[in-house]
């Protein structure tokens, strides 16, 4: 993939030229969210959104998609939200999360939507939303994410 110009709207600068083309290659290899039958619907540099259709598989005993999946995507978007902004050679993970379940996820279909508050060279802050997409296309709050995540360097073999 090659290098993408990014907008003048966008509120952070990356720090990868290639930073969707390094998203993309690693949500490919996240086979939980194969699993779950998750997909990135946007990367934008600060922002990502996923996608994740509703299956009776992955239901709580109330017949609503199970908080786990719920929390699962946020935590990812908010993951990736960081990751279009890190350095080339790096990678992110979560270490702190905070998440409250506003509303039983009972949709066809869920949106992930994370956005970075403040990104730093080891720290991130970033926000997620999940939305249910209601047949019509309204979207409706089912949870909101807080969540810190760490920068770290990739070790390569030599």
């Amino acid at each position: 993939m090659a290098e993408t110009p990014v907008s003048s709207s966008s509120p952070f600068p990356p720090k990868n030229p290639r930073f969707r083309e390094a998203v993309t290659e690693s949500f490919s290899r996240q086979a939980f969210m194969a699993t779950l039958g998750a997909s990135l619907a946007l990367v934008e540099p600060g922002e990502v959104h996923i996608a994740v259709p509703f299956s009776p598989s992955l239901t709580q005993q109330n017949g609503f998609l199970h908080a786990g999946v719920v929390t699962s995507v946020a935590d990812s978007a908010c993951g990736y939200a960081a990751f279009t902004l890190a350095p080339p050679e790096t990678d992110v993970l979560a270490v702190e999360f905070k998440i409250n379940l506003l509303a039983p996820a009972r949709s066809p279909r869920f949106l992930a939507c994370a956005t970075v508050l403040r990104p730093g060279r080891t720290l991130t802050v970033c926000e997620a939303k999940v939305y249910g997409i209601l047949a019509d296309g309204a979207r409706e709050l089912v949870a909101s994410m807080l969540s810190t995540i760490i920068t770290r360097q990739v070790n390569k073999a030599s």
